[in-house]
């Protein structure tokens, strides 16, 4: 596979940028169809706007449900989209997504079940009842470095392993963002009119909220990381950082609540400061706000007796846990 042209976003001209992918989409699909999978994040959320510049109502968008989601996103993402004139379906995956991570502890082995789960079962479905032939999704050159590396298996890259998604799923990837990163892909974010609550989002990882529990995702643990994940972003709302998360560990802890042991849950709360998402470095919160996190986490979060905070910058660490 020869090497991706990087596009850096210093000298990024964007409205060349859009009408050069556009063009491309549109020359690649033809006078068929393509679907997308809409997350809510700028890297999907950039790829439906490019997509629908494109092909129009031949691009059909679908928000997958996977039971992963931060709280209330489906109906959120759908409400924004609803408004710039995109029409987003909804997909009831919860099931199936559960079902593939049940018994799995591994973090790769979690990775490969999202994403067999997610192309193979889920999108398979999708394209064969739609017709469609193309799948558009918003990979940017940082999941290529860092699957190609060996450091973390990024659901939505294959190519660059060997992987022909033709054979192994039933339809064709385009990737118009493949040459950029984080911070190009908000510069094109911005130039398609997207709201700056879109542009400007944090990232989320494509296995959502099953990154951030570590050991087997199950229901309880989603609802039990969504709701500290919940808090999170509330309290660091103002804090000027790439990205802050809530990863709960596996490991069950020794606490004390009204004189008692209470052996419960410990979260883990990252806040980082990057540019690309390359290399990062935690955020020096106050500890104020440090104090207010860990009263709430163990206040509102059930079962909850300690919380620590991430000090390690990336490299070693990484943005995500698993």
């Amino acid at each position: 596979m020869e090497k991706i042209a990087e596009l850096k976003a210093n000298t990024l001209n964007t409205a060349e940028f859009i009408n050069e992918k556009a063009q491309e989409i549109s020359r690649t699909v033809g006078d068929g169809l393509a679907i997308n999978a809409l997350s809510g994040g700028v890297d999907s959320s950039a790829v439906t706007m490019l997509g629908h510049k494109a092909l129009g109502d031949r691009l059909k968008t679908y928000f997958i449900n996977n039971g992963l989601m931060r709280k209330d996103e489906p109906e959120s993402i759908v409400s924004i989209f609803k408004k710039l004139g995109v029409k987003v379906e909804i997909v009831d995956a919860q099931a199936r997504f559960f079902k593939a991570l049940r018994g799995i502890t591994d973090p790769e082995e979690k990775r490969e079940a999202i994403t067999q789960t997610f192309y193979k079962d889920v999108f398979a479905k999708l394209v064969k009842d739609s017709g469609a032939k193309y799948l558009l999704q918003g990979t940017i050159l940082t999941d290529v470095d860092e699957t190609v590396a060996g450091i973390k298996r990024q659901h939505n890259v294959f190519e660059q392993l060997g992987i022909d998604p033709q054979e192994a799923f039933g339809y064709k990837i385009i990737e118009p963002l493949v040459q950029l990163r984080k911070d190009g892909v908000r510069k094109v974010a911005e130039a398609l009119n997207l709201p700056k609550s879109i542009f400007n989002r944090m990232p989320f990882p494509g296995p959502a909220l099953s990154a951030r529990v570590i050991g087997e995702v199950t229901p309880e643990k989603i609802n039990t990381v969504r709701i500290a994940t919940s808090i999170v972003e509330e309290e660091l709302a103002q804090v000027s950082a790439f990205q802050y998360m809530a990863i709960l560990h596996n490991d069950r802890v020794t606490g004390m609540r009204q004189g008692k042991r209470d052996f419960g849950l410990q979260i883990e709360i990252r806040c980082w400061n990057s540019i690309d998402a390359r290399n990062a470095k935690p955020t020096q919160v106050a500890y104020e706000k440090l104090e207010k996190l860990a009263s709430r986490m163990t206040t509102e979060v059930p079962g909850v007796v300690s919380v620590t905070y991430n000090i390690a910058s990336k490299p070693p660490s990484t943005m995500e846990a698993v």
